[in-house]
């Protein structure tokens, strides 16, 4: 099972801020989130990975 990441959790994963994550989402360039009620949302530990193993530089 996927462990589903909170935003501050992201945050520290990703070392990006909350505006730059919900920005580069609105572009497309980060993962959606999970969307759980209006007010909560959570990134799938595997998605966020993913991406971070795609960035320019990165070795996997």
């Amino acid at each position: 099972m996927d462990r589903l990441l909170k935003l501050h959790e992201v945050e520290e994963i990703t070392a990006l801020s909350r505006s730059t994550i919900y920005e580069w989402m609105r572009k497309g360039k980060f993962p959606q989130p999970l969307v759980l009620s209006t007010r909560s949302v959570r990134w799938r530990a595997s998605a966020v990975a993913e991406w971070m193993d795609r960035l320019p530089g990165r070795s996997a």
